[in-house]
């Protein structure tokens, strides 16, 4: 009966990919015609077959990206139980041979004659997959996992709901599911999706509505990170209408984490969505170095957005005498009263500063025009309102008057501001009256130093307070919006015209009738204009971000629709939150929800249990969580001298990869220890290192606690705890986290007493005090 049943998925599945197959050649065929259309006509003529272009393209790359495990489950419905009524999923006439069957995959399929053969994972009729159990089956006898190795099923594991199932020769094939095989699969450096493992817990809040903000809170291993993808890739499909045209944007907390997720979306059927992390949110800034913590915590705190709308007011300013100006050989006394008048009413627009400046300038302007032709007159000259105009243009073009206007109101970049800011000490301490020298002093620093990630969000802040630099610039903006609108119209007709209604969004199309060449697609548009604002926001670590960070966020999204998914147990960043509420509530104030993650799936129950204990121990609020399995090797620790650290470290390694050869291994450590260790990890291991972001590509990766967040790996090997606990005021966090990133085994290399929280016997117990010893024996010690 199993070579029965495994066959008969095997024909079903291969019939699936032969439909992909076909759906791919008919979006190529259509790629094919559209580009051998005449390219004469008008340019909207042109425009139009340039955009179904790109959407054929679209199509072509999203199915490509859904290839791998197309579809991994099948429920089985008890008779009048079908779920039906959506696009992907109605109950009409079934193709398959049991129409109580409805299979899961990464996208939806139907055959030629519309009837539908596989849903689309993320339908409502797919819910029962995620959350049935056999005290609640939501209408499914069975549910059915599909393992499958390229296009090929290579196994099926049942879980039956209805015991009537187990009697005779319907006896349904039983076996240990998906979710054990995918936790104890060795990692790659790349995150997988989690899509066929879903568990209840995770399928309920990736389904939430997409409206508010929510908040889920989960200890490590909890799959928050997972969760907030397929949430993504799910809220992309349920409300495509609103999201299509304004994107979803995913923010993490470094270029690892991005590099290790990057695949998930498109194979989930998402290529739109917008990635970056903290330091890319500015465009044309790609921020990689942080500052110190004390300097970060300076530069995050809320404060600084006083600081910075008082730096942009102070350069308005009315000079305290008369100034005198030359233009065309007529000296011209200007009182302070003049300008003091033009500058009021500029600020009485409340429009940022360099757009305020033009009502500063005209109104300046106009003045000084009517002073100067007084002037004239009074000396005998004629000035009819002809020569006013002149009159008025020679100031304009004036250098005194240029002077004269750019020292009252200077229009300035963002970049400016703040690198003047922290160039600029007695500016900075004139604006910063409440401040400690010691905080002044911490935000002092050359012009030309380059902007850390703590900056990217005074960078938006004060783009914010100033607006456009050059008025041209906001005009084509206004024109684009109005040519937009204009452009869905036109797309409206053309889809009428070509007779593809419902297979061709307006706005999509639209999207290429723009007159400029690139383009590009709306999530590389969202991307480079830092005025876009995002239909949702998903933040990944969202503990590590400071209160201007969220301003920042907050700004993306004025509709407050977010996904914030962390742990503050895991706070490692100087300005971030240990609390939920003194994070959010200022920029939500209050309105958001939360939602707990209890169970980890990726953490071994010894090693999840040992970082527990340190985390309680340090006092951090963790989240308790209940680990689903254990593992045969026990968290060890091995003390050597000071010396020894960086050979030793490349020693463990070493021998883990011979007693266990494969997966993947991070080396976690602090800071001030990474050159010694990659040095000694290169002679040893030659390419197979990587340090950084670039090390997840590799079979070893040289990384700090920051760069390992969000992050797993097959092995850890945790270098000098003590160092990470003491190398920043969260190094609690840091440690905590670097414990937890492990799916089977922890080595700990300490030249020091181990922090507390650790078991106290650890090291007496290992034999190892001043020398290498055999870590597969002595060392392997329960923490």
């Amino acid at each position: 009966m199993a070579d029965a049943e495994l066959a008969r998925e095997r024909t079903y599945v291969a019939g699936l990919y032969a439909r992909l197959d076909a759906l791919r050649q008919e979006a190529a065929d259509q790629l094919a015609a559209v580009r051998a259309a005449n390219q004469g006509g008008t340019h909207q003529n042109r425009s139009e077959r340039d955009a179904f272009a790109r959407i054929y393209e679209d199509r072509i790359r999203a199915l490509n990206e859904v290839d791998d495990r197309l579809a991994f489950g099948r429920l089985e419905f008890a008779p009048g139980h079908l779920p039906g009524g959506s696009a992907d999923g109605d109950a009409g006439d079934d193709p398959t041979d049991n129409p109580t069957l409805r299979y899961i995959g990464r996208i939806g399929l139907r055959d030629e004659d519309q009837r539908p053969l596989l849903l689309d994972w993320r339908v409502p009729q797919a819910s029962a997959f995620y959350q049935a159990t056999a005290a609640t089956p939501l209408g499914a006898r069975a549910r059915r996992h599909l393992t499958t190795k390229g296009r090929q099923v290579v196994r099926i594991e049942d879980e039956v709901f209805d015991a009537d199932l187990l009697t005779g020769s319907e006896a349904q094939l039983q076996g240990e599911g998906a979710l054990l095989a995918a936790l104890t699969a060795q990692r790659t450096g790349r995150m997988h999706d989690i899509v066929a493992t879903i568990q209840a817990e995770q399928d309920r809040i990736i389904r939430s509505d997409l409206k508010g903000v929510l908040v889920v809170q989960g200890g490590p291993g909890t799959g928050k990170t997972a969760v907030a993808l397929h949430r993504a890739a799910y809220l992309l499909y349920s409300y495509r209408d609103r999201l299509q045209s304004s994107g979803v944007l995913v923010v993490g907390p470094s270029r690892s984490f991005l590099q290790y997720i990057e695949a998930v979306l498109p194979s989930l059927g998402e290529t739109g969505v917008v990635l970056a992390s903290v330091g890319q949110l500015f465009p044309g800034v790609d921020a990689v170095r942080d500052d110190a913590p004390d300097v970060a915590a300076v530069k995050g705190s809320a404060r600084m957005a006083g600081v910075l709308s008082r730096a942009v007011r102070s350069r308005q300013r009315v000079p305290d005498a008369p100034q005198t100006i030359e233009v065309n050989g007529e000296r011209l006394v200007v009182e302070p009263s003049l300008l003091s008048n033009a500058l009021h009413r500029a600020r009485d627009t409340r429009k940022p500063h360099n757009e305020a400046r033009v009502t500063f300038v005209k109104s300046a302007l106009n003045q000084l025009t009517k002073q100067l032709a007084d002037q004239m007159r009074r000396s005998g000259s004629t000035v009819d309102d002809a020569d006013v105009a002149v009159l008025r243009e020679d100031l304009r073009t004036a250098y005194d008057v240029k002077v004269l206007l750019n020292t009252a109101w200077m229009p300035l970049t963002p970049q400016k501001l703040i690198a003047d800011l922290y160039a600029r000490p007695s500016w900075l301490a004139s604006i910063t009256r409440d401040w400690s020298e010691r905080d002044r002093a911490l935000l002092r620093r050359d012009r030309d130093e380059p902007f850390t990630v703590s900056d990217v969000p005074l960078l938006d802040e004060a783009a914010e307070l100033l607006g456009e630099f050059d008025q041209r610039v906001d005009a084509e903006k206004r024109e684009r919006k109005q040519q937009r609108k204009r452009d869905i119209e036109n797309a409206e007709n053309a889809i009428r015209n070509m007779g593809v209604e419902g297979l061709v969004n307006a706005e999509d199309l639209a999207a290429g009738f723009a007159e400029t060449v690139a383009r590009g697609t709306t999530a590389e548009r969202a991307a480079a204009d830092r005025t876009w604002t995002y239909g949702h926001i998903v933040v990944d670590e969202a503990q590590e971000l400071s209160p201007m960070q969220w301003r920042l966020l907050v700004r993306r999204c004025p509709l407050r629709s977010f996904t914030i998914v962390g742990d503050v147990a895991q706070a490692s960043a100087a300005a971030g939150a240990t609390d939920w509420s003194r994070a959010l509530d200022p920029v939500f104030t209050g309105g958001w929800r939360l939602e707990e993650l209890t169970v980890n799936y990726r953490t071994p129950a010894q090693i999840a249990e040992a970082a527990e204990r340190v985390a309680v121990a340090q006092g951090l609020p963790i989240t308790a969580s209940r680990a689903v399995r254990g593992t045969e090797w026990p968290v060890d620790a091995l003390r050597v001298d000071p010396s020894d650290l960086a050979d030793a470290v490349a020693d463990v390694v070493d021998e883990d990869r011979e007693l266990h050869p494969g997966g993947s291994i991070a080396v976690i450590a602090p800071e001030d220890r990474m050159d010694a260790i990659g040095d000694s990890l290169s002679r040893v291991f030659g390419q197979d290192i990587g340090r950084g972001p670039a090390g997840l590509t590799r079979p070893i990766a040289l990384l700090s606690a920051q760069d390992a967040k969000g992050l797993e790996f097959d092995v850890v090997v945790l270098a000098e705890p003590a160092g990470l606990l003491a190398e920043s005021p969260r190094g609690a966090g840091a440690l905590y986290v670097a414990m937890t990133r492990p799916t089977q085994r922890l080595h700990i290399v300490t030249t020091a007493d181990l922090p507390e929280g650790f078991d106290a016997d650890l090291l007496d117990r290992s034999g190892l005090a001043g020398g290498r010893g055999d870590l597969a024996d002595a060392s392997s010690v329960d923490a």
